[in-house]
């Protein structure tokens, strides 16, 4: 039974345990990644991150407590000399464990554990979006001091006139060459040109103001005279053809 035993017992009894994690341990620090199953891999995170961090004091003490875990004079040199020094600026988080999917034969799940800062690929990415987002902050920083400036300019200057543009003006037109406006003698001359069923003028020829009353008031005597004399030839050609028939 459990009774109140947080961690993972693996399957195995202590002394297998202890003894399969060392091994474990000592691998991952020679190789700096392993693969093995996940609920391995979180066991062995909890068993070495504490023996990382006492490896970034390097004395005699701090030696003999980490070998009294690993029991691998090689992997102890190993642990103080590269990886001590290396992971000295961080302050926790030494592993990762990345899924790799199940496993064929039973099924298991998967992972690789690896030390986080011997992975070069993700360290250049890391390094890549860093510089990317230190760039994005100065470009709004300089954005930001240059619109200062730009509000505390157009506050202190003066208002600038604008220029007036100089619109061309038409030329004013003689009254010579100037068309000139029908009168409304004109208009009527035109009415009954029109109404004879001659074809419209576009510009009819300018006439004086004499003339066209003449014209108007010549021709209704014509029709005048014109009507009684067109009568008295039809009276006289009808007494004509009268006598004729007595006769």
């Amino acid at each position: 039974m459990r009774h109140k035993k947080s961690f993972n017992h693996l399957g195995r009894k202590s002394a297998h345990r202890k003894a399969m994690l060392s091994n474990m341990a000592s691998s991952l620090i020679m190789h700096k990644r392993i693969e093995t199953t996940t609920a391995k891999a979180k066991a062995l995170k909890r068993y070495i991150e504490p023996l990382i961090t006492r490896s970034k004091e390097d004395s005699t003490h701090s030696r003999r407590v980490v070998f009294s875990y690993l029991q691998d004079k090689e992997a102890v040199s190993e642990l103080f000399r590269e990886v001590g020094v290396k992971v000295a600026d961080r302050p926790g988080g030494y592993t990762r464990i990345i899924r790799l999917g199940s496993r064929l034969g039973d099924n298991a799940d998967m992972c690789l554990i690896e030390l986080v800062d011997y992975n070069e690929n993700l360290l250049s990415d890391k390094a890549a979006t860093r510089k990317s987002g230190s760039r994005r902050r100065r470009g709004a920083k300089s954005k930001a001091e240059a619109s200062k400036p730009a509000a505390a300019v157009a506050v202190d200057t003066p208002e600038v006139e604008t220029p007036e543009v100089a619109t061309e003006e038409p030329e004013a037109v003689s009254a010579e060459e100037a068309p000139a406006e029908e009168t409304p003698a004109e208009e009527a001359v035109i009415e009954e040109v029109a109404e004879a069923g001659e074809e419209p003028v576009a510009e009819a020829p300018v006439v004086e103001e004499a003339e066209v009353e003449t014209t108007v008031s010549e021709e209704p005597e014509a029709q005048a005279e014109g009507l009684p004399a067109e009568e008295e030839e039809k009276d006289e050609a009808s007494d004509e053809t009268k006598e004729d028939k007595k006769e």
